[in-house]
């Protein structure tokens, strides 16, 4: 499914190289098992947010192209140099820095237009005191604030203020706006490089992605105990759920270290045997606690429950959690064991 959604992802902007991001551990899915998959696929760019991600990822595959999303970090340009890795410049005094070493060393580096989002990257003020116009650029990105509204003329504003900054910037090899929901926006804002993130890994924003991108994760958990208890006890901390009538009650070997969230205390739902079973009381450090007394008897401890399943997947555990489906996967936690299929 993850290689499904490479290759439809790319299909949407054919003219255009695409890249996959692979930042945070690859969102949680882990990084060094997915660019074996993507790169053996024919992903040869990815993104990563620090250089010692970029690092992790070289130490794996000496040709792929590497680029740094949070710049320099205060790190010796001969790290990036030496390793082939492309820092995206932020600031200008990034840029003074890159200035500086060009003048002996070569390097490839990458440059990020602030288009109203205000977050890392130099404005059009600062482009045009850069004075970098002939200055040869590996990549100028931009990154959109609203993506995933389609109708948010925030995305058009953005885009054009990417538009002024080439007339600063006319060395350039690449030129990226869109990540996965940016997609969605047309050709325009697709340009010759995109870089998608989370819909690789199966999120799609409740958009029109969500009829073409298909699920890459399930989570599931063990069950650790069953047990009855009376009418009128408290399941978990504080006192929050009180059983109205004798219960029976499953403890699993989950909870908020692995990455599930303690909004779902007395309103997360989990899976098993094609039934849906109510989370009960507050989710704990290392379990959760589900309501089986209806169905008591098809229960095993020591069998697996699914958290997360390709029906009910990670855009409906993020809105059960008023969040978004990259929170949710990158919460889940290294204590969690990963089996790729």
């Amino acid at each position: 499914n993850l290689i499904n959604n490479y290759k439809v992802l790319s299909s949407i902007a054919s003219k255009s190289i695409c890249a996959s991001t692979i930042k945070a551990n690859a969102y949680g899915i882990g990084a060094i098992d997915t660019l074996k998959l993507l790169y053996k696929n024919g992903c040869k760019h990815f993104f990563v947010a620090t250089c010692e991600e970029g690092l992790e990822l070289r130490e794996r595959n000496k040709i792929i192209t590497i680029y740094v999303l949070n710049g320099l970090e205060s790190y010796n340009l001969n790290i990036f140099k030496k390793n082939n890795l492309i820092p995206i410049i932020n600031s200008m005094k990034e840029l003074y820095k890159i200035k500086k070493y060009l003048k002996k060393n070569k390097v490839n580096f990458g440059l990020h237009v602030d288009t109203g989002i205000n977050r890392l990257g130099l404005n059009i003020k600062e482009l045009e005191i850069a004075k970098i116009v002939n200055l040869k650029i590996n990549i100028l990105i931009s990154h959109l604030a609203s993506a995933d509204e389609i109708n948010n003329k925030y995305n058009n504003t953005q885009n054009k203020i990417f538009q002024t900054s080439f007339k600063y910037c006319k060395n350039v090899r690449y030129k990226s706006i869109s990540n996965s929901m940016g997609l969605n926006l047309g050709k325009e804002f697709h340009y010759n490089l995109i870089r998608p993130g989370i819909s690789l890994y199966g999120g799609h924003f409740n958009t029109k992605m969500k009829s073409i991108i298909k699920p890459v994760i399930s989570l599931k958990a063990k069950i650790l105990q069953i047990k009855e208890i009376e009418k009128n006890q408290y399941v978990g901390y504080n006192q929050t759920f009180k059983t109205m009538n004798k219960s029976v009650i499953a403890i699993i070997g989950i909870g908020y270290a692995d990455g599930i969230s303690r909004k779902l205390s007395n309103k997360g739902v989990v899976y098993y045997k094609k039934k849906i079973f109510n989370i009960i009381g507050r989710i704990s450090m290392d379990t959760i606690t589900i309501d089986v007394s209806k169905n008591y008897k098809i229960f095993k401890e020591g069998e697996y429950i699914e958290i997360i399943n390709h029906k009910y997947g990670i855009d409906y555990m993020a809105s059960k959690c008023e969040t978004i489906c990259d929170e949710i996967l990158t919460s889940i936690s290294k204590r969690v064991k990963r089996v790729y299929i």
